[in-house]
């Protein structure tokens, strides 16, 4: 079958198409003929950072995590797909787990769902490791009807899902975008936008919470700006980030004596804990998606596997808003 292979860390141009070997399916798992996939953050910086990040697959390494596909031959001990099934997942592409940059995948069947009905191969792509993402962090801060949620982010892989989820289960949604485009599409999932590039955080929480502060903050963007969702949160509130790998005071934190959620998705894959939540934080998102409440955005400029350098390089740049797909066959 055709991958495309990392032969060196660091540039996109070391990625190489490449004959390899189709996967055999083995128990508790199943072999998808891959659609579609898509670049996320985390792909990239594998890619980049290599061997300094604990969980880089060894080279020549078979990247991607996202896949929409369908089902090729079933496992033993599998009963909940079929051939021909039409399926999506976050299952591979670190570690010991080969990626879904190729024309099969084995994947465990606990790490996927049905594909949403309503959405193309390459949509569904789109969806799983931000879905995931973001449903994690609504649900570990406690989200519910009512209450006042700002996701810094909102235009972004995780931060225009999470709003839209937020915005399912019933919450007020504020969503911080830096240019006309961003707060358009924030405003079109119907949050509220803010642009952090005109407005200090003093003035908006002032604007829509009277300076009370929002109950839930999912920071997407984290580091430095976690001391923006700090200022924001109101007292006792919940912030979930996908982004602390850096020193910050948490002074602020303390005196409001907010609760802080770190979410690592990548952590049943690495570890085989948990596994099954993903699944079925899959099956949640398909029944959301079908009922007409979540749409992934793809970003305008997409791309087949032959132009997977370019589609990281894409990424990587900033350029476009959503999600890049890599259609694969």
């Amino acid at each position: 079958m055709q991958a495309m292979t990392l032969t060196q860390y660091g540039s996109s141009e070391h990625f190489t198409l490449s004959e390899i070997a189709k996967p055999e399916v083995k128990p508790g798992h199943v072999l998808v003929s891959i659609a579609a996939t898509s670049v996320n953050p985390v792909d990239y910086k594998i890619r980049t950072a290599g061997d300094d990040l604990p969980f880089a697959p060894a080279l020549p390494a078979v990247l991607g995590m996202d896949f929409a596909g369908t089902v090729d031959a079933v496992g033993e001990g599998v009963t909940d797909f079929a051939v021909g099934d039409e399926v999506y997942g976050c299952a591979g592409g670190l570690a010991d787990l080969p990626g879904t940059l190729a024309e099969y995948m084995v994947a465990d069947a606990r790490l996927m769902a049905h594909k949403p009905k309503t959405l193309s191969m390459a949509e569904a792509a789109a969806l799983p490791l931000v879905s995931i993402t973001a449903f994690e962090g609504l649900t570990r801060a406690g989200v519910s009807a009512g209450q006042k949620v700002l996701v810094h982010g909102g235009s972004g892989g995780v931060g225009h899902i999470a709003a839209q989820l937020a915005k399912q289960l019933g919450a007020e949604v504020y969503a911080t975008g830096g240019g006309d485009k961003q707060l358009q599409l924030i405003e079109s999932f119907g949050a509220t936008g803010i642009n952090y590039k005109t407005q200090a955080v003093d003035e908006y929480v002032e604007q829509h919470t009277a300076g009370k502060g929002f109950d839930v903050i999912y920071d997407t963007v984290g580091d430095a700006n976690l001391l923006n969702s700090f200022q924001a949160i109101a007292l006792n509130g919940q912030i979930a980030t996908t982004s602390t790998m850096s020193e910050i005071d948490l002074t602020l934190a303390h005196i409001k004596g907010a609760s802080m959620h770190i979410v690592f998705m990548l952590l049943p894959m690495l570890h085989n804990v948990g596994r099954e939540r993903h699944g079925e934080i899959l099956k949640q998102v398909a029944s959301i998606v079908d009922a007409g409440e979540l749409k992934p955005i793809l970003t305008e400029q997409q791309f087949t596997l032959a132009e997977t350098a370019a589609a990281h390089d894409y990424a990587e740049s900033g350029q476009g808003m959503g999600k890049v797909v890599i259609t694969i066959s």
